[in-house]
């Protein structure tokens, strides 16, 4: 059985903010792959291959070494969970490709929005009027980072949003599952799944990668294994409420490493849009923790 872990917030914190540099780092590695700063660009489906394969590689690892103990998987949740992660990472990662990394970060920052509106048909929720006050705010600065004019309008950015909204979906299926298996477990066969959907799609458009790409695709999947390893521990360290707002500290990083390796400074626009979205998802945070707590 699944023992949970002794809580440790400041630990938890550590953690959660530990996982956003990785997480970061991924989206980092994959605007590389995918512009074609490191050899002839890959296709977002071979990226996001990548991904798996060298997260499942790791996570098998440990699996093997440590021997933690396993359940019989849920196989519809674990599908469902899979096939909507697995999209949401391949548009996410095709959406860097041509827009600025903060931009697509803070667009990913809908998904908990898009998981409450979910919710209501999907698991019976009721959402009260300070939920909805903070999705039609977090909705109205992804308005502004889409940029709805003729002459700014960022169609890679609906890539983002379409990101955000599978993977809304995809916290539906985590939630069902958090209650029947253990985190680790989750993440052995997510990896697992994922790879064989990932195989199966890159197929018609795979590419022999260079030597660098391949260093890269390795950074992807190891970096996303220990993002996960970290969230999952810093979850079970703290109230989620609590941790809930490090996670945002991805955006901060995303800007950095966009800045440092392709010169991209965050503009009026990028900066307005990402605090409005921030401001939404922190009021839904915090009315999540209130709710939980009563």
């Amino acid at each position: 059985m699944y023992e949970p872990r002794k809580q440790n917030p400041a630990l938890a914190a550590a953690l959660i903010f530990t996982a956003t540099a990785f997480i970061a780092g991924t989206t980092l590695l994959a605007k590389a792959l995918g512009t074609g700063t490191l050899g002839p660009a890959l296709h977002p489906m071979q990226i996001s291959h990548g991904r798996f394969m060298f997260a499942f590689i790791a996570i098998g690892t440990v699996v093997a070494v440590a021997r933690p103990p396993l359940q019989r998987p849920h196989w519809g949740l674990h599908i469902g969970r899979t096939t909507f992660g697995w999209s949401g990472v391949t548009l996410m990662f095709a959406s860097v490709a041509y827009i600025p990394m903060a931009d697509a970060t803070a667009i990913s920052f809908l998904n908990p929005v898009f998981a409450m509106v979910l919710a209501i048909p999907l698991l019976g929720e009721r959402v009260g009027p300070w939920r909805w006050g903070a999705a039609i705010v977090a909705l109205f600065g992804a308005l502004i980072l889409l940029r709805p004019t003729p002459d700014s309008f960022q169609p890679a950015a609906l890539l983002a949003l379409g990101a955000a909204l599978v993977m809304g979906m995809e916290l539906i299926f985590i939630k069902k599952l958090s209650s029947r298996e253990s985190p680790f477990q989750i993440l052995l066969v997510n990896n697992a799944m994922g790879l064989a959907i990932a195989t199966a799609a890159v197929l018609p458009v795979w590419q022999m990668p260079t030597t660098e790409q391949w260093m890269a695709l390795a950074g992807v999947g190891f970096l996303m294994a220990c993002a996960q390893a970290c969230f999952v521990n810093g979850m079970a360290r703290a109230d989620a409420s609590f941790v809930a707002p490090f996670s945002y500290a991805t955006l901060i990083f995303a800007a950095l490493y966009d800045f440092i390796s392709f010169d991209v400074v965050p503009d009026s626009v990028s900066l307005i849009g990402a605090a409005i979205i921030l401001s939404g998802a922190l009021v839904l945070a915090w009315r999540e923790g209130r709710h939980a707590k009563r």
